[in-house]
């Protein structure tokens, strides 16, 4: 049978569980950092932030893709307009803001009153 005898000093067991005492401490302070309010709620908000912001750049890349895809209707492979689409959709918009501004201009003229 093996001979299982502690060898140290009082010293050096009173050193050891000081030792172990403080790496104690210091892991209990660890956790408490870890589960206080402030750092729950901190690591709740750079979660949610960093899931705005993953959204946000995936919207960002759909939106420039589909701007994309409607200039490249209205525009060739060098850049310049393509007049057979820009020209009527111009004139449809000229239209449409005409008849916006008509209307408006209806409804803020008063009527006649009969005397």
């Amino acid at each position: 049978m093996a001979d299982t005898a502690d060898t140290r000093t009082p010293a050096q067991i009173e050193a050891d569980i000081e030792r172990r005492r403080a790496v104690l401490a210091e892991t209990l302070d660890e956790i408490g950092v870890r589960v206080h309010p402030k750092t729950i709620m901190g690591d709740a908000k750079a979660k949610a932030v960093s899931h705005v912001d993953h959204t946000l750049g995936r919207a960002y890349v759909r939106v420039n893709g589909v701007v994309s895809g409607v200039k490249g209707q209205f525009v060739d492979a060098e850049g310049a307009p393509r007049l057979e689409r820009v020209v009527p959709v111009a004139v449809l918009l000229v239209g449409v803001v005409g008849l916006l501004a008509l209307g408006s201009r209806r409804r803020s003229v008063p009527a006649r009153r009969r005397r």
